[in-house]
């Protein structure tokens, strides 16, 4: 779009660009230019515009524009095709839509807010807009069905990978899906699949994460990163992370199986180890998560001696 090459050009000159010559090096006219200059305005950069000195770009918006994603993304296959909203129903349903229409590997659908977005088992996921990250992946990974519980550890481990990196914080993982700070809830994952008995045509992840959120804005049971750094986070910069991890990860998982990343997982899981209750298909289970076994499911010993694999449940840590 033009209005991105202006942007893109204004981003690279510390001081003022005349009209004159923006208008030259785009080969549109002031009036057209005029026209874009307003509609960056309209969607909250800020540009001086100062009669005979030209137009100067003052700040960007905490927005999570497409264009501000790809620049400097610089990924392979996670976020080439971005579809952006300011407000949805629910990333999930778009995602898997697009995902039935054909849409490519890495294809990403952000929203800056959701009006039902939701988690594991229907559950909602509240999504205030601008304080959030709520995004949708689909992943086109050549594996079989039985393997995909492994993607949403995968997006786990990255996830966590990146908020130490921007933030320096130590986020974890309760299998199979929260990610959490200090016992509290930080985010969720959510992997939805379209596939038959031996075929996985397409997987879609979606991420709901608590950036700056206030405080008492939050669920007793929930946090935030901005509560826990003290001070707001760059929701842009932290989301170009986790793509770049999530990339990192998933070229890892399709170059060398699943082996690496449950190695990852271990490392920041806070579910392994510990007296649990597991509620899956409506039954309760109770006993020590000893481990994970190479497809995601949890090993649970239960005080019979019994060890048996969940593939998926709710688990509450036993204090």
């Amino acid at each position: 779009m033009m209005r991105d090459k202006i942007l893109d050009f204004l981003k690279k000159k510390e001081n003022y660009v005349s009209g004159e010559e923006l208008s030259h090096h785009f080969k549109i006219s002031r009036q057209a230019l005029w026209k874009h200059i307003q509609e960056l305005k309209e969607a909250g950069y800020e540009i001086l515009a100062v009669p005979h000195l030209g137009y100067k770009l003052v700040s960007i918006p905490d927005r999570l524009f497409s264009a501000e994603i790809s620049r400097g993304l610089n990924t392979k296959v996670i976020g080439k095709k971005i579809y952006y909203f300011e407000s949805v129903s629910s990333t999930m349903d778009i995602a898997v839509k697009l995902g039935m229409e054909g849409s490519p590997d890495g294809t990403l659908v952000i929203s800056e807010t959701q009006t039902k977005g939701r988690g594991r088992l229907g559950r909602s996921w509240l999504s205030p807009k601008y304080k959030g990250v709520y995004l949708s992946l689909i992943l086109r990974p050549k594996i079989l069905p039985a393997q995909a519980p492994i993607i949403t550890l995968l997006a786990a481990v990255s996830i966590c990978e990146a908020i130490k990196r921007i933030t320096g914080l130590e986020a974890k993982i309760k299998w199979p899906n929260d990610i959490l700070m200090y016992q509290k809830k930080l985010g969720g994952i959510l992997t939805e699949l379209n596939a038959e008995t031996d075929e996985l045509r397409f997987a879609v992840i979606g991420l709901g994460l608590n950036v700056n959120n206030d405080k008492k804005a939050l669920l007793t049971s929930a946090t935030s990163l901005k509560e826990q750094k003290k001070e707001n986070i760059n929701r842009l910069d932290l989301l170009q992370e986790i793509l770049r991890r999530i990339e990192a990860n998933y070229l890892l998982f399709q170059g060398k199986g699943p082996q690496p990343i449950i190695e990852q997982w271990r490392e920041y899981n806070i579910t392994l180890g510990r007296r649990v209750k597991v509620i899956s298909h409506k039954e309760l289970r109770e006993g020590e998560a000893i481990d994970i076994d190479i497809d995601g499911g949890l090993l649970l010993r239960q005080d019979s001696g019994l060890t048996e694999k969940i593939m998926a449940g709710d688990v509450a840590h036993c204090r």
